[in-house]
């Protein structure tokens, strides 16, 4: 019993020390993520004059883009890929490089002073009264806005009999597949056929002998650098059909939504015809392991040395420690704005509003449809309790703009 009143000495003297270490910084709006989407989220924070961090795991701004695999190039021209406020420097009908775009995420960055923070990752998101506070590391920040500018493309996700396979063969999911001089001599199995897979797939059947499996995801019915893309086409499918006509507030869109979300969307560079001239072989999906080897859904057994999953991602949002997620582990929101977490707001996500929320030209209406929303929080336009009230009709309102 003597030594009790010495443990809690220690006790609170190692609190008040780590209380020292983890300084609490408060700031108005913060925003996890320095990407695309983080940097929309910024700027439209910048324009209306709220003060805001943007805080992102990287080293450099861009380093989600430079660290994927060498040849990719984006599959929109480069007149679509540019953010709110800035073109992309490059001529309308080339197609940029994964690096040129990583540069010109930094450049936009620097030119509207957008205050990132880089090689901050975050541990937690939880709320303690008004607040919600963020740990990162011994950084803690409370703030009464937080806004997760994050796509669902953080944890690589692969089938549960992956590790059912011939130790022997290079297993590679495609965030981590660079250039064909990874892989092993011999036959190459690509598991996922969205654009990802596609454009792998033709790079590495220069090389190997390559199959491709999963479900046809569809295609654009033109091609993307082709004349008549240049003319119209282009701009009526990804700035009208996938901006305006697939979205949450039309019938099409909400027909089209669940499918896009769980099969992804249709090719847009390439077409089934590139693949078979490419020398792909497209097969039914993976359906097991025998052997040590890849088994399809039609009994045939696939002597590889390779095997490649384009197979998606998880969200990779555990460190969420809030009531704000369903069964699948999606967080619930109207159009971005979280359900029950007045001031918490999600930009990035797949089809959070439209089909084109994930991609560069659709990602800054939604960020500017959240900055609004925040901005009328913050201004007062509403007392803190008709807020937690009204979140649904106030979303649904936004969502309109």
């Amino acid at each position: 019993m003597s030594c009790f009143p010495t443990s809690l000495r220690v006790l609170k003297r190692a609190r008040g020390e780590l209380k020292q270490q983890m300084q609490t910084e408060r700031v108005q709006t913060l925003v996890i993520g320095g990407g695309q989407a983080g940097l929309s989220t910024g700027y439209h924070l910048r324009r209306r004059g709220l003060p805001f961090v943007i805080l992102d795991a990287n080293q450099r701004i861009g380093d989600a883009w430079r660290n994927r695999w060498d040849s990719l190039r984006l599959f929109t021209p480069a007149r679509f890929d540019g953010l709110d406020g800035m073109p992309f420097p490059a001529p309308a009908h080339s197609f940029p490089t994964k690096d040129e775009m990583a540069d010109y995420l930094a450049s936009y960055a620097r030119r509207f002073d957008l205050p990132v923070r880089t090689g901050v990752r975050v541990d937690r998101l939880s709320r303690q009264v008004n607040r919600y506070v963020v740990t990162a590391g011994q950084q803690r920040f409370e703030a009464k806005q937080v806004v997760v500018a994050m796509a669902r493309y953080q944890t690589s996700r692969v089938p549960r009999w992956a590790w059912e396979l011939d130790p022997y063969i290079v297993q590679l999911h495609s965030s981590a597949y660079r250039n064909p001089k990874q892989l092993r001599e011999g036959g190459v199995l690509l598991v996922g056929g969205g654009n990802s897979g596609a454009e792998l797939a033709v790079e590495i059947a220069r090389h190997h002998r390559t199959w491709m499996s999963g479900r046809d995801t569809g295609h654009i019915p033109f091609r993307i650098d082709g004349l008549p893309a240049r003319l119209f086409l282009a701009r009526f499918v990804l700035r009208f059909v996938f901006h305006r006509v697939l979205t949450v507030k039309t019938p099409m869109g909400r027909k089209a939504r669940p499918r896009v979300l769980s099969q992804g969307g249709p090719l847009i560079r390439l077409k089934p015809a590139d693949l078979k001239a490419a020398g792909v072989e497209r097969v039914p999906k993976m359906a097991g392991v025998e052997d040590g080897l890849p088994v399809l859904e039609d009994g045939r057994v696939l002597d590889v040395t390779n095997v490649i999953w384009c197979t998606g991602f998880s969200s990779g949002f555990s460190w969420i420690d809030l009531p704000v997620f369903g069964d699948d582990e999606v967080p619930r929101h109207e159009s971005g704005v979280a359900t029950g977490e007045p001031g918490l707001y999600f930009v990035g996500l797949p089809f959070i509003y439209a089909f084109s929320s994930t991609m560069i030209h659709g990602v800054g209406r939604d960020a500017e449809r959240i900055v609004k929303v925040i901005d009328r929080r913050l201004r007062g336009t509403a007392s803190e309790s008709s807020e937690a009230e009204g979140t649904e009709a106030e979303t649904a309102s936004a969502s309109h703009r």
